[in-house]
């Protein structure tokens, strides 16, 4: 749980750091890497969310 927990904290920085270098320089490479890191962020979520609640049921 711990590795989905800092998985998901490590993706959401390096979205941010992304979308900070987008507006800092305008380029638009940054911004569809952010846009494709919290792609994967929201996935491992899902995952993580998805594990908890198979743990609840089973």
């Amino acid at each position: 749980m711990l590795l989905f927990r800092w998985t998901v904290m490590l993706l959401l920085l390096a979205a941010g750091v992304c979308f900070a270098f987008y507006i800092g320089t305008g380029q638009a490479r940054y911004r569809q890497w952010g846009l494709v890191i919290l792609k994967w962020t929201v996935l491992a979520a899902l995952g993580f969310f998805g594990v908890l609640i198979l743990e609840r049921i089973v």
